[in-house]
């Protein structure tokens, strides 16, 4: 199944609302040094977590960020 990767099955979560958080620990490849843009989707933030403290050190893509460097050939304009 295309981009069908399962983090976990079966796994309970507290109720969530728009704007909450969720972090997902130690998934490897699904770091920023090993991701892509691979189906349109744009990479997660990243953040650094040290000695109780939490900073953001990548900003999340926009679908913007996706096309930014594409041009269409002035011939099929």
């Amino acid at each position: 199944k295309e981009a069908g990767d399962i983090i976990a099955k079966d796994r309970m979560l507290p109720e969530v609302e728009r704007g909450d958080l969720v972090a997902i620990l130690d998934t490897g490849a699904y770091g920023f040094s090993m991701s892509s843009q691979y189906n349109g989707r744009p990479r997660c933030a990243e953040v650094l977590v040290c000695n109780g403290k939490v900073d953001l050190i990548r900003s999340r893509e926009s679908v913007e960020d996706l096309i930014r460097n594409q041009e269409i050939p002035a011939r099929l304009r």
